[in-house]
């Protein structure tokens, strides 16, 4: 079964993170990362860009809106996400809870409906 596990924290500048302690974080995550794939398990992974990097895009009643930053003005941001491929709920909760962020954060587990592989659209059983 393949789940996302999706980083939300504060970001860095609003929690007042120290260098050393992003240089710990950049470990704590790269070790995390290769964890997971040395275990087989890892999917992919997406360190994002600040907030303000993003864009967010609606359509309504077929019009175009366009909006500098985030769809809700939260605390906590989406940081990351990592997708794995693991046998149930049970070990997706065992991998989130060595998930770094989940000490200053929270990892949400949000498992997969469709996946899009080899061009095509399938529905996860």
């Amino acid at each position: 079964m393949r789940y996302s596990l999706l980083v939300l924290a504060q970001e860095a500048d609003d929690a007042k993170i120290t260098d050393e302690q992003m240089e710990w974080g950049r470990a704590a995550f790269d070790a995390y990362a290769k964890s997971l794939d040395a275990a087989g398990v890892l999917v992919s992974a997406d360190i994002l860009q600040p907030v303000a990097a993003s864009t967010t895009v609606s359509v309504r009643d077929g019009a175009l809106k366009v909006q500098d930053g985030p769809f809700a003005d939260t605390k906590e941001r989406l940081n990351g996400t990592f997708v794995v491929d693991v046998p149930d709920l049970d070990a997706a909760i065992a991998w989130a809870e060595q998930c770094p962020g989940a000490m200053y954060g929270a990892v949400e587990i949000r498992p997969s409906a469709i996946l899009f592989s080899e061009h095509e659209w399938h529905t996860v059983a």
